[in-house]
């Protein structure tokens, strides 16, 4: 059991990436607390920048895979958001 976050820098897009793996042995899948680890690492790197610019997105949080659980495995087909660049 347990979760890992991953934090990319993209200096293309001039962003940073946050992926969350998470497993469980548990029957339920653990889909939430992956998506509130993504969100939480998301807010805290907002929380640490707003001194030096207002002007930070989040965006584009979502499920890309799971394995296993009552529903079985899954892909999502989303295609991740490119920032604005404004």
């Amino acid at each position: 059991n347990g979760v890992e976050v991953d934090l990319t820098f993209n200096e293309e897009q001039k962003a940073i990436d946050v992926r969350a793996f998470t497993k469980s042995l548990g029957v339920t899948g653990v889909e939430m607390e992956a998506l509130t680890a993504v969100s939480t690492a998301a807010l805290t790197i907002y929380d640490m920048c707003k001194s030096v610019t207002k002007d930070i997105r989040i965006g584009d949080v979502h499920l890309r895979a799971k394995t296993g659980g009552q529903s079985g495995n899954w892909k999502s087909e989303i295609t991740p958001e490119e920032p604005s660049q404004n």
